[in-house]
C-alpha cells in the first residue's frame, strides 16, 4: 500500500531539518560547535530543489532550501576537480548547479560556462584505459549524464570516445588497468566490471540517455548499446536465492555457488537490470527488455531486507549506492516507466524499511551529505517515491541512470 500522508510529512519535515541543519552549521560554525560535511556533489541541491517542489506554497519550506543552496554554491566547485560527477568531480558541480538554479537562477549561468567547458573533454584513452576514462562515478559517463541535464545535444566528442571503447563485442577496451588512484579496485585489472558506479551498466546508461537525445543515432552509438547489452546479458546467471545476478566483473567461469548479498544500484540485478531495460526500450529491442524485465521480476520476488541491507553503518543499509534508497529508486523507475507488475509491492517494502529507520538520517547526514552515500539521497529517494505526479523536479534521478 502507499504510504500514509503522516510517513510522507515526516519525510518532509526531517528534509527540512537536515537542510537547515546542514545550513546552519556553515554558515554559525562557532555557534553549532561540530562542522558539518563538506560536499561538493548535487545532494543538497538536488534535495533543496526536490523539497520546494513537494510544497511549493509554503514559505517557510522554501526558504530553508533557498538558504541550503546559497550556502552550498558559495564552495561549489572546490572538490578534486576531475571532470566525474561524484568524488568531488565538476561535473557534480554542475549538476547541482543546474538543481540549484531552480530556486536561484542566476546559477543557470555559471552552470552554462562549466557545461561550455566540460563538453571538450581534454585527451581519453582508448587502450590502457581506467575507470576515469569511462564510469559513472569519476568518468565520462557520469560526465555525459550532467551534461543531458541540459536541452543541449550531446556532446559528440564524449559520445563518440564512449561508443568507441564499446565498439568490441568482447568489450575488450573496457579491461581496467591498474590505477593508484583506486586501490581499492585493484582486483578489476584485467577485467571488466559489470555495475552501475564503475562499469558496464553505468557506461550503458549514458550512451542510452544519449541515443534517447539524438532523433538519428549513429550506427556507432546503436551498436555500442547492442554490445555493452549482450554482453551484460551474458555474464547473468541465477543465485542460490533464484535471483537473476551479477558478479562485480565479468566472468571468467562458471559462477561460484552461493547467493549475492550485494543487490544494490551500484551491482547486481537492481541496477543492471534497469540498465538493461532502458537501453533495450530506447533501442526497440523488445526481446533484451522483456528478458530484462524478468530478470527483475526474479528480484521482486525474492528480495530479502534481512539478506540484502548488510553492514554497520548507515550509509551501507540505507544510501543509494550500497543500500535500500537506491534500490527504491530504481524500483519507482521501473514502476513508471516500464509498468512493471511487481516493482510496486518492492517499492512499498523498501518505503516502509527506509520509514522505520528515518530515525538514523540525522547522524547519517552530519556524516555525508553527498546523493550516493548521505543522507539527501535517501531522502530524494522517499520524497519522489511518494510523489505520483509527473514532476519535472524528478531529474535528480538522472544522477543515479535512472529517468
Amino acid at each position: 500500500m502507499p504510504p500514509s500522508v503522516t510517513e510522507t510529512l515526516d519525510v518532509t519535515a526531517l528534509a527540512v531539518t537536515v537542510l537547515r541543519d546542514w545550513t546552519r552549521a556553515r554558515e554559525h560554525p562557532d555557534t553549532t560547535g561540530t562542522p558539518p560535511p563538506d560536499t561538493t556533489d548535487m545532494g543538497v541541491p538536488a534535495l533543496a530543489a526536490l523539497l520546494a517542489a513537494t510544497d511549493p506554497d509554503d514559505p517557510a519550506t522554501t526558504a530553508v532550501a533557498a538558504a541550503a543552496v546559497a550556502s552550498w554554491a558559495r564552495t561549489a566547485g572546490r572538490g578534486t576537480g576531475h571532470p566525474g560527477l561524484f568524488s568531488g568531480g565538476l561535473a557534480g558541480t554542475l549538476a547541482g548547479l543546474r538543481f540549484g538554479a531552480r530556486l536561484h537562477p542566476a546559477l543557470d549561468r555559471v552552470a552554462d560556462r562549466l557545461h561550455t567547458h566540460l563538453s571538450t573533454p581534454g585527451p581519453l584513452r582508448t587502450t590502457d584505459v581506467t575507470i576515469t576514462d569511462y564510469d559513472f562515478i569519476v568518468g565520462p559517463a557520469g560526465t555525459l549524464h550532467a551534461l543531458l541535464l541540459s536541452p543541449a545535444p550531446p556532446p559528440a566528442a564524449l559520445v563518440d570516445h564512449l561508443a568507441l571503447l564499446c565498439s568490441d563485442p568482447d568489450l575488450r577496451r573496457l579491461r581496467a588497468a591498474r590505477d593508484d588512484r583506486f586501490p581499492e579496485l585493484d582486483w578489476l585489472e584485467g577485467r571488466v566490471n559489470t555495475g552501475m558506479g564503475h562499469g558496464v551498466a553505468g557506461l550503458l546508461t549514458a550512451l542510452t540517455a544519449a541515443a534517447r537525445r539524438t532523433p538519428a543515432p549513429a550506427p556507432a552509438l546503436t551498436h555500442a548499446i547492442r554490445h555493452l547489452t549482450g554482453w551484460l546479458t551474458a555474464q547473468s546467471f541465477p543465485d542460490a536465492r533464484t535471483i537473476q545476478s551479477w558478479d562485480g566483473a565479468g566472468l571468467d567461469g562458471p559462477p561460484t555457488p552461493g547467493a549475492r548479498p550485494r543487490q544494490a544500484w551500484c551491482y547486481g540485478a537492481p541496477g543492471v537490470c534497469w540498465a538493461l531495460w532502458d537501453a533495450a526500450d530506447a533501442t526497440g529491442d523488445r526481446a533484451t527488455a522483456d528478458w530484462a524485465s524478468g530478470a527483475f521480476t526474479t528480484l521482486c520476488d525474492h528480495y530479502d531486507e534481512t539478506f540484502h541491507l548488510y553492514g554497520g553503518p548507515a550509509t551501507d543499509r540505507l544510501a543509494c549506492c550500497h543500500g535500500a534508497a537506491g534500490v527504491l529508486a530504481v524500483a519507482d523507475a521501473f514502476d513508471r516507466h516500464a509498468h512493471h507488475p511487481s516493482a510496486p509491492s518492492l517499492r512499498t517494502r523498501l518505503l516502509t524499511y527506509l520509514t522505520a529507520h528515518l530515525s538514523e538520517l540525522p547522524a547519517l547526514a552530519a556524516q555525508d551529505m553527498g546523493l550516493l552515500g548521505g543522507a539527501p539521497g535517501v531522502l530524494c529517494a522517499l520524497l519522489t517515491a511518494t510523489d505520483t505526479s509527473p514532476s519535472p523536479w524528478r531529474t535528480w534521478t538522472h544522477c543515479l541512470g535512472l529517468r
